[in-house]
């Protein structure tokens, strides 16, 4: 999970018109910004003939922005796309936790694939320059927001299924129809709450020096509907950001006084055990993804506010839009590091991969395998760690 670069973020709904003024030091003021402000406002000294994106510390964001979207096209195209391929073809890796993840999974996928290539010739082909028309602008700004809502309904999703098995085991699970009526529901809120996303996105040419002109992708909101976009921010950062922190912390908190400070009853066999070290395991790889995403996102979410809601606090900044580079790559850095926990390690997913080639190969070297013979041969490999080692049910 994921985040629009530069100016085409799905939280900072408004276009920060200091950062238009450095573009176009002659036409800012003349589109409806949500905040009328520009350079002149605040005695700052513009060479009109100085274009940013030519310049020292623009390249340097570049080459940054280029790795980031380089690492997330990889890292969640591939990864991602190799878990979702396994669990399609294992029915035996179709438990309910590896469902949760899954919606993670898919839209990372689809971000790595779809959103990330525009953004790079967005970015770094062409400087900060659309040039695929006002419906792919919107569509690309609309998908990466959804992402973005979808991994973190996710997270709290999986944070609550864990407090609920660990805290409360005699409690029946969730039962498969449920879990997927709650997959249904966290996509349909994160589809209609990023709908502003798109309604509010447009193309805005900026002239640079002369005759140059870069056509800005990003939402920009009216001026008489400043007061929409305040609240319609605090509401998501309380939703998507501030509230599931919270709810996740406190579950995890109670998951480590269960199993950590909590003396188990009775006599301990070797398999009681070894659960409670599997049980451990997992909720510290969990424990840290929470902790990924909130060292990940918290500074963007702090910059955006102070951006949008204080801009006279960055206007005069030389290095502001460096700084919000800066501060993008380490949120877009989340979506990786959830593939790398959750796929990779957690669902040794490259272990089905080798078994998914090998089958392959032997099927059509004997030519005779059906489907069902090749997922009999795959019983002895684990479905999950946690299907493994805890043995939940």
């Amino acid at each position: 999970m994921e985040i629009t670069l530069g100016v085409m973020d799905e939280n900072a709904t408004n276009i920060s018109t200091g950062f238009l003024s450095m573009l176009d030091p002659h036409g800012a003021q003349a589109a409806s910004f949500p905040f009328n402000f520009s350079y002149g406002d605040y005695d700052m000294p513009l060479d009109e003939d100085e274009d940013v994106t030519d310049s020292l510390t623009f390249f340097a964001a570049k080459i940054v922005i280029g790795m980031a979207l380089v690492g997330i096209m990889l890292v969640c195209g591939i990864g991602n796309f190799i878990f979702i391929a396994a669990l399609a073809r294992y029915k035996k890796l179709r438990n309910l936790t590896n469902l949760l993840i899954a919606n993670l999974a898919i839209s990372d996928f689809l971000v790595a694939i779809v959103c990330c290539p525009f953004e790079m010739d967005y970015y770094v082909v062409r400087q900060l320059s659309w040039e695929h028309g006002h419906i792919l602008c919107a569509s690309v700004n609309y998908l990466r927001t959804v992402s973005l809502y979808v991994s973190t309904n996710a997270l709290l999703a999986i944070a609550i299924d864990r407090y609920l098995v660990i805290v409360h085991p005699l409690r029946p699970r969730m039962k498969y129809q449920t879990a997927t009526g709650w997959i249904a529901l966290v996509w349909a809120v994160s589809v209609l709450i990023a709908i502003p996303s798109a309604y509010f996105t447009t193309e805005t040419v900026l002239i640079i020096v002369k005759n140059q002109k870069k056509i800005f992708c990003g939402q920009i909101w009216p001026v008489d509907q400043q007061l929409y976009y305040k609240s319609y921010f605090l509401f998501i950062l309380g939703l998507e950001f501030v509230g599931p922190v919270a709810v996740m912390t406190l579950c995890y908190a109670r998951i480590s006084r269960e199993l950590w400070f909590k003396a188990v009853p009775g006599f301990q066999t070797e398999q009681i055990r070894k659960r409670l070290r599997c049980r451990r395991k997992t909720v510290l790889v969990l424990m840290g993804i929470l902790t990924a995403y909130v060292l990940c996102w918290a500074p963007f979410y702090g910059f955006t506010v102070v951006r949008d809601f204080f801009p006279a606090v960055f206007v005069k900044e030389k290095h502001y839009l460096t700084a919000f580079y800066i501060v993008e790559c380490i949120a877009m850095s989340n979506s990786m590091i959830n593939t790398l926990c959750f796929v990779t390690v957690k669902n040794n997913t490259i272990k089905y991969l080798k078994r998914i080639v090998q089958l392959h190969w032997k099927s059509s070297s004997n030519g005779s395998k059906s489907s069902a013979d090749l997922d009999l041969k795959t019983t002895g490999v684990p479905a999950t760690e946690e299907v493994d080692c805890i043995r939940l049910k």
